[in-house]
């Protein structure tokens, strides 16, 4: 039972007299195997935060005056600072685990900030502490255990918050073991077993627990934006663990609770620090719901093709909205990389709205700057259009957004940017940019994901022309341009290790040299092994990377795992429901691993929101139609895909061709792809297996190929049919 008399309550508040106890206590211990200058570091933090400089806690004051480095300081050429962070939230993890496990304080310094954060972990509390972020009134104590459980009731019950068993018991599992004085226990092991019943050979490869603690938060975030406003509870789970927090809303109440004691501590709260203070735009809040599709992969540069009606209603009813490419206004060399980086930039951030569908970057791109609205409203059936333009002059970068309304060509809302490229690094400047006009336009119903400061874009231009250049591989697919982008990728992730972004792409890289025969280098390990290495070296990084993650699917589901990279996939695209490359990607395993019907349908839903790419979904769409004995169907699809460069576009040509009796169309393209690829028929049979089909399928194809015409050797369906015999 929880104690609620006031002076009991009262006296958990952790006092600046009780940090300071607490920083004593680890700065003394013999367990705490923090260098020098980490002892300083931590030091410096808490000693700011508690006389209330809060503001002064960034990478520049930290590097100034506890690393001594020059005024001239740097901290995105200089990574000390985020380096030394680092390891000094190792070494407070393993000091709670050993010395400090008693402790009556827990001092953290929360992944993405330096501010450090203070939680009582006394038995007598049963784990229950405000959140330092939000103090409370020097005479109210902390929500009790009562207060808790009826705040997590009103989330169960709220159509606010997702109606999702997995989400629901990830909150009620957490919050029960603070309550019951076990904080200790959440650990991601323990929610793994216990929550989402992995085995107990369960480790950080699987990523299924940062990828739901990642939408919890959002979850969290979300509702307390909208429905959860006036709650007397706010429940959250700090970034950088999983221990949630609980502490009066202060928006529910009328006392002031944000004053706060000159003993008490008063940080700023995670979701203060990282949400943007626009102003509330009340027209805009009525006509826009946003959240948004993203496509981030190229596929094809053919002709415009239109939304098809079958795919059109297949859309969930809301709001869409079409990107056009910001104009170029400006001079100079770097000037046109300016501007396409702002464009890459938002069809990135907007996505991660979930109220609202973006038509995808293949179909963004390839429209005019200066599109018309009615031309948008006619093609798209996109209620909005997003345009805007970009001008450098020297170091000055001035940017103007607007939103339009398509039915009547109406501005919505507008809005204009400068900035000195002197004082803040370009990548800093478009991420700023898109996360202020998502957040303007959809302000009261959908919450931006931010920029994970942790990890940000290299201020490189090389490295970042990188990234654009591997969406110009993926349009083409061809040896050629692999070949020039993996040199590339290679050499950003050597200059920056902590490219979350590179990784993920260079995973792709990887394995397109192993199943596609792109540029293949011998030795070990195998360009598979690399590729899983680089998808987990990018997920490790930033768990919720939408490229990280697809790399990790993709690369598990070529390496033989692939119930585990369904498993991938699902809750990533359970976390980004939006993103239409993610869930091409996902139906393109699941039609591969025999589930066509499925894939068929994920895949319409992603290929209805970009309509002008996905050249390499629109031939796995045309293959689970020819599965599904849809030859109509299969062969208007793969006309669709017209990827002429791609050896594998002609051996599925081949196939869909044959079975439609276009025997003549079907030997064309059986002759085209054995020029490309000699080797592929030989081994038919390895090869069907490398892409999990199964054995059913596999009879079905080869027999298609032998109608194609294509020397497939005698003996392959014996063997697949002794295969499947043998136990």
């Amino acid at each position: 039972m929880i104690h609620t008399a006031d002076a009991k309550q009262k006296s958990l508040r952790p006092s600046a007299d009780m940090c300071r106890e607490q920083l004593a206590r680890i700065l003394g211990s013999t367990d705490f195997d923090a260098t020098d200058r980490e002892h300083r570091f931590l030091e410096y933090v808490v000693e700011e935060c508690l006389s209330g400089r809060n503001a002064r806690i960034k990478a520049y004051n930290i590097a100034v005056e506890v690393f001594g480095r020059l005024d001239t300081f740097d901290p995105q050429v200089d990574p000390i600072v985020r380096i030394a962070a680092s390891h000094l939230r190792r070494s407070l993890e393993r000091y709670y685990l050993t010395a400090g496990k008693s402790d009556p304080l827990v001092i953290g310094i929360p992944t993405g900030s330096y501010i450090p954060t203070f939680l009582a972990q006394s038995p007598a509390n049963e784990g229950i502490a405000p959140r330092t972020g939000v103090a409370a009134p020097p005479d109210r104590p902390p929500p009790g255990a009562d207060d808790i459980r009826a705040q997590l009731e009103r989330l169960a019950l709220s159509t606010e918050f997702p109606d999702t068993g997995r989400t629901g018991a990830f909150l009620s599992y957490i919050v029960e073991e603070v309550l019951a004085g076990r904080a200790n226990r959440i650990k991601g092991y323990s929610i793994g077993l216990e929550v989402f019943k992995r085995r107990d050979d369960f480790t950080q490869d699987d990523p299924v627990v940062r990828i739901e603690a990642g939408r919890l938060r959002r979850a969290l975030e979300r509702y307390y934006l909208v429905a959860g406003q006036n709650d007397p509870v706010r429940i959250d789970v700090p970034k950088g663990g999983y221990v949630p927090v609980f502490h009066w809303n202060a928006a529910a109440s009328s006392e002031g609770d944000s004053a706060v004691g000159d003993d008490h501590v008063a940080a700023p709260s995670a979701h203060e620090q990282r949400l943007p203070r626009l102003p509330r735009l009340g027209f805009i809040g009525t006509t826009v719901v946003l959240a948004i599709a993203l496509a981030a992969s190229c596929w094809t540069v053919g002709r415009y093709v239109s939304v098809s009606p079958s795919r059109l209603s297949s859309k969930p009813d809301g709001p869409t909205l079409v990107i056009a490419p910001f104009a170029n206004l400006g001079s100079g060399p770097n000037s046109e990389l300016y501007t396409k980086g702002l464009t890459e930039e938002l069809l990135t951030a907007l996505p991660r709205f979930k109220e609202i569908k973006v038509f995808g970057r293949e179909t963004s791109t390839a429209l005019p700057t200066d599109v018309a609205a009615a031309q948008v409203r006619n093609q798209f059936g996109a209620h909005y259009l997003l345009a805007g333009g970009v001008r450098v002059s020297d170091k000055r970068i001035r940017v103007t957004a607007r939103l339009v309304d398509t039915s009547d060509g109406s501005v919505l809302w507008t809005q204009d940017y400068d900035n000195d490229l002197r004082s803040r690094d370009l990548f800093a400047i478009q991420s700023d940019v898109a996360n202020k006009v998502a957040t303007a336009i959809a302000q009261p119903y959908g919450v931006i994901a931010h920029v994970d400061v942790v990890n940000p874009p290299p201020d490189d231009l090389g490295a970042y022309e990188c990234t654009l250049g591997f969406y110009a591989y993926r349009v083409e697919l061809t040896v050629e341009r692999h070949a020039k982008v993996r040199e590339c990728l290679e050499r950003a992730v050597a200059l920056y290790p902590g490219y979350a972004t590179a990784w993920g792409m260079l995973s792709i890289i990887y394995l397109d040299e192993g199943r596609f025969q792109f540029n293949p280098k011998p030795g070990s390990p195998s360009s598979l092994q690399r590729s899983l290495q680089a998808a987990r070296r990018a997920t490790q990084l930033d768990p919720d990377n939408s490229r990280a993650l697809q790399a990790l699917m993709t690369a598990l589901f070529f390496n033989r795992q692939p119930d585990e990279a369904l498993r991938v996939g699902e809750q990533a695209v359970a976390a980004n429901p939006n993103d239409t490359e993610l869930k091409g990607e996902l139906g393109t395993r699941l039609a591969m691993g025999g589930q066509w019907e499925r894939g068929a349908a994920l895949l319409d839903e992603a290929l209805a929101f970009n309509p002008r790419g996905g050249g390499y979904y629109h031939g796995t769409r045309a293959l689970a139609a020819y599965m599904l004995r849809d030859n109509p169907t299969a062969v208007s699809e793969i006309k669709r895909a017209d990827l002429q460069k791609f050896s594998l576009f002609h051996v599925v040509a081949a196939v869909i061709f044959a079975e439609a009796d276009m025997l003549e169309d079907a030997h064309r393209e059986g002759e085209i792809f054995m020029r490309m690829r000699p080797d592929f028929i030989p081994n038919i049979e390895e090869e069907l297996k490398a892409r999990n089909f199964r054995p059913d399928d596999q009879l079905r194809l080869v027999a298609s190929l032998r109608k194609a015409g294509l020397p497939v050797p005698a003996g392959v369906e014996a063997s697949i049919s002794n295969f499947v015999a043998t136990p």
